[in-house]
Formats: C-alpha cells, structure tokens, sequence
C-alpha cells in the first residue's frame, strides 16, 4: 500500500512536466542532482556549488542565479525516478558540468581569459583581477614597458593604466571601470607575461587597498601564468621575478643548499655558476632576501675578484669564443615566426624585372622644387615606388588577395605595408588605400610612420590591414636586387633594389647612351598568383614607373 500510494503521488507531480521543460529547463538538472530538496530552498554559494559539481574556481555567477531567482519556486517538489536517476548517476561527471553550465547560464572554462574576471575569494573583499590583455591577433605573450598608475591609486575608465610591449609596438592599456588600484602583481619591465596571466588587481574601495599587500594568484587563477623556473618545496612559494629585471632568462638551475632553497635570479645563478660561487655563503638584497646579480657582483668584489675575469664577459682563454648573449625582443621573436612559417607553409616564386627610372627622377626633381616653394616635404623614390604599386594591385586586382583553405580573398582596398627597419627589428607601418592618395600625402604617411616605429609607438591600426608589402633596400642601402619572404596572410611583396647608370644602345650602329635602371623583384604566393598574372602585374608596374605622368592621370 505505501508503494501504491508513493507511485500515485508522483504521477500526479509529472503533470506538470511538460510545462516544467518548456518555461524553466534549470528545473529539470535540479530534479536530477537535489534529493528531494524543494526547487525554492534557498542554499548558499558553496552547497549550490557542490549541488552542481563544480569546483571552488567555478562558482561565479552562482550568487547571482540566487539573487535574480533562475531557480523555481514551485510549492511541491519532484524527485527523480529510479531509472532516471541511475542513468544520471552512470553519466560522465565533466559532461553532468557542462550541460548545468549550458543550462543555467554558467560558463565553464578553466582557461583564463583576457578579459577582467570578478572574484570572490574567502578572506578578501570583492575585486576585479585583470589579466593580460590580446592586443593584437598575432599577441601571444607581452611585456610591461611601464606602470603610469602605482598601488593605492584611484583609477577612472578610460585613464591608461600602464604600457604593454606587444609582439609589434607599445599599446596604451586602459582601465575598464573605476576603483583602486590595489596590487600590482607584474612591475614594470617584467617580459614574457602570457596573455591572461593575472598582472594586477583592484579594488572598488580604497580601504580594500591594504587587504592585498601580501596577495597572490590562486593555482587555478594562475593556469595561464608560465611555469616557475623549478619546482617549489612543499612549504615555501616560489619568489616572484624581481620586476624591473630585464635580464635574459638561463634555464639552469641554481646550486641548492643541504637546507632549505635558495632563492636567486636567473642570471644572479648563471654568473655564481660561472665564478664557481656557492649561494648559500650569500646572503640576498632582493625581494623576499632573493639574490640578485648586485649580490654576485659584490661577493665577488670583496673577495678580490672582479667581474671581468669573467672569461665568457672579458677576455677568452684559449680556444674559447667571445661572445655576448642578447635576449629577444618581443618584435622580434614574433617576426622571426612568421617568416619562418611563410618560408615552410607559402610556395614563394620569384619575378625580376629593370626598370628605366630617368623619367622618374626627373618628375622627384621637378615636384620636390615645387614642395620646397610651397614649404611641403620633399618626396622620395620610394614615395614613387608605392603610388606606382598601388596603381598596378589596382589594375591586376589578382594580386590584391589572399589565400584561404575555402576560398581566395580578393580585397577591394588597396592598403601598402611599408618596411621600416629599427633598433628593435623589423616593423610594417600600413598606408591605406594608397591608390587614392597623392604623392604629397604618402610621403607625409610614411614619414610620419617610420618615425613612430622607430619610437615603438605604434598602435594596431598603424600596422595591421595591409594586402601588400613595398620593402626597399636599395635606395637607403645599395643592394642592387634582393628577393623578399612574403608577409602572410599576403600574396605577395615587392623588393627594391638601387638605381644604377648603365650603358645602352643608341640609335645608330656606333652610338650609345647612359640610363638608369631599377631592378625590382616580386615574390609571389603561387597558390593565389600565377606567373601570368605576376608578369602582368610586373608589366603594369613597369609603366606607371618608366612614365611617371600616368600616376598622375
């Protein structure tokens, strides 16, 4: 009897089934995961968390969910059947987490991501973590140039909160609410931050300030964060890298002592490495009594050794080479990835043709007269050279694309990166629509560029949008011809070597005449550009240069 009357109780609760799945599909996960608990009892942050399956680190937005009532209040509760139960309970826990995500709005992503997080760790009042942002599509990792802001700082939206060294310039980072800025977690010059990786935290009141003078980032919230140069004890954490240390990273290990570990900077382990300096007879100035190089450098000092004895810094013993590590730069190191994957990935060919630059030197001269008169700046070969190029991807429209798996892209703008060479690498300022602007206005563009990069003051939209690529050694350099590697997800570049005067045939058998040529050498993608049309492009090139006054038509 009791049987009978438990099964006739909840059938009449499964009419109301039908309504329960099409108004709240939250309602059905509960039934499944609450024993018998009435959907409008109200739980706190870590029993609903633990009702769902989730960890510790997956509880935001939970409170919410309570607050904004997601849960039914319906008066009776339903439970679960036996079979339905069982299945439930033989299902894999990790897709059990995903479809309560899925269904009451909580996003389940252990990876953090660029974006500022809000968190409710025990013990601390509520604050924003902000993580390193992407600030570029290629951004990987970056570098802090420097903070403007310092801890304990009121900070407004909009104001720039510190500089970020990208893989390609130096981008303002700014805040994104108002608060405090309570801790900064990665000082200025730190370098190689991943993107996510937490670099400081604020808070929404100035008296939350002092509360995260001794802060750090959970395991979980540092899952993006590079890994320690070895691994901690089980009751020391490891000591953070001095900030404002750019010295180049050495993966050896430091010599440990009988005791506990000893803290040092990388290149403070390589250089007690090479004197053959025990740590543990130094005692560390750093952070946290972290030994640094000064550390080294004055042991060795007051022992009467001087750093120059060094013989990988001063002078080489016998057979041994000279030399001088220099770490990378963010530039550069990107830089060298994308030739490298171009090179392997793009089936580059060559095209080289001379071109006969009289008529255009002699137009440079007669307008640069004209812009010294009106007070303009003078107007280079290279101007000349990217107005005629642009002129050209204009007319073969086919050398204006890009290749995809699915499809070629064939751009309707015709936007020139222009290579500019600096003390930090290789950057490629774009003009854009280079085809519609005069000469006067190029040269200003460029100019202006170049000088930004070599003050590594460029932001994403000076570099990025390009669908072709001017690099020009032989004006500034001498080279003669030289072949380029194409900048992906470009079809092709132009390379541009020097003017030189030659001899040439005049009209009559004994007669001759001097000229000067240009050589210029066009590499291009062969899955999108065909020999024809990079020949026709060539050609279409060719006559915009050798009779400059089309340009001007």
């Amino acid at each position: 009897m009791p049987y009978a009357s438990r099964i006739l109780n909840h059938s009449k609760k499964f009419r109301y089934a039908q309504n329960v799945l099409r108004n709240d599909r939250a309602i059905v996960i509960r039934w499944f995961t609450s024993n018998a608990r009435p959907s409008f009892y109200k739980i706190d942050e870590v029993s609903r968390s633990r009702q769902l399956g989730l960890g510790p680190g997956d509880k935001c937005g939970i409170s919410k969910l309570s607050s904004e009532g997601c849960f039914s209040t319906t008066s009776q509760a339903v439970n679960p059947t036996k079979e339905i139960a069982m299945k439930m309970r033989k299902g894999n826990t990790l897709c059990a987490r995903k479809m309560h995500a899925s269904t009451i709005g909580i996003e389940f992503n252990r990876q953090r991501s660029s974006a500022r997080n809000f968190s409710t760790d025990s013990g601390l009042p509520p604050h924003q973590e902000i993580g390193m942002p992407s600030l570029s599509p290629t951004m990987t990792e970056g570098n802090i140039a420097r903070w403007l802001k310092k801890e304990g700082d009121k900070v407004s939206t909009g104001e720039v909160l510190c500089e970020v060294e990208t893989d390609k310039a130096t981008v303002e980072m700014e805040c994104m609410e108002e608060g405090y800025l309570a801790k900064i977690l990665r000082g200025d010059g730190s370098s190689g931050i991943k993107v996510g990786e937490i670099i400081a935290i604020t808070v929404e009141e100035e008296e939350d300030v002092s509360k995260f003078k001794d802060y750090k980032p959970s395991t979980s919230d540092a899952a993006a964060a590079p890994k320690s140069e070895s691994a901690p004890t089980p009751k020391k954490e490891t000591a953070e890298v001095p900030a404002a240390s750019p010295e180049p990273e050495v993966s050896k290990p430091g010599t440990p002592s009988a005791g506990d570990r000893i803290f040092a900077s990388p290149l403070a382990k390589k250089l007690a490495e090479d004197r053959n300096v025990s740590l543990s007879n130094i005692k560390g100035t750093g952070p946290d009594g972290r030994i640094v190089k000064a550390d080294i450098e004055d042991h060795l000092a007051s022992h009467g050794k001087g750093v120059s004895e060094d013989p990988k810094v001063g002078k080489p013993t016998s057979g041994a080479l000279d030399y001088t590590d220099i770490p990378h730069t963010q530039i550069r190191k990107i830089t060298a990835s994308r030739l490298l994957q171009s090179k392997q990935s793009i089936p580059h060919y060559y095209l080289t043709v001379d071109t006969c630059v009289d008529k255009l030197l002699e137009l440079r001269s007669h307008l640069n007269s004209l812009q010294e008169a009106s007070g303009g700046k003078r107007i280079s070969v290279n101007d000349l050279v990217i107005k005629a190029a642009a002129l050209a991807l204009r007319k073969v429209p086919q050398c204006n694309s890009s290749w995809t798996n699915d499809y070629i892209r064939q751009y309707h703008n015709v936007n020139i990166n222009v290579a500019v060479q600096t003390d930090n690498g290789l950057y490629v300022p774009v003009i854009r629509d280079a085809d519609q602007k005069g000469l006067s206005k190029i040269s200003d563009e460029v100019k202006h560029l170049a000088q930004k990069a070599k003050e590594n003051s460029l932001k994403p939209a000076d570099y990025e949008g390009g669908t072709f690529t001017v690099s020009n050694l032989g004006g500034p350099f001498g080279i003669k011809q030289f072949c380029a590697i194409i900048n992906p997800p470009q079809s092709g570049i132009l390379a541009v070597g020097s003017a030189e005067k030659r001899v040439v045939p005049g009209t009559g058998p004994d007669q001759y005449k001097f000229a000067s040529f240009m050589a210029v050498t066009l590499s291009c993608d062969h899955r999108v550009i065909d020999g024809v049309i990079g020949a026709e492009w060539l050609k279409a090139f060719k006559g915009y240069i050798e009779n400059p006054e089309s340009m001007l038509l």
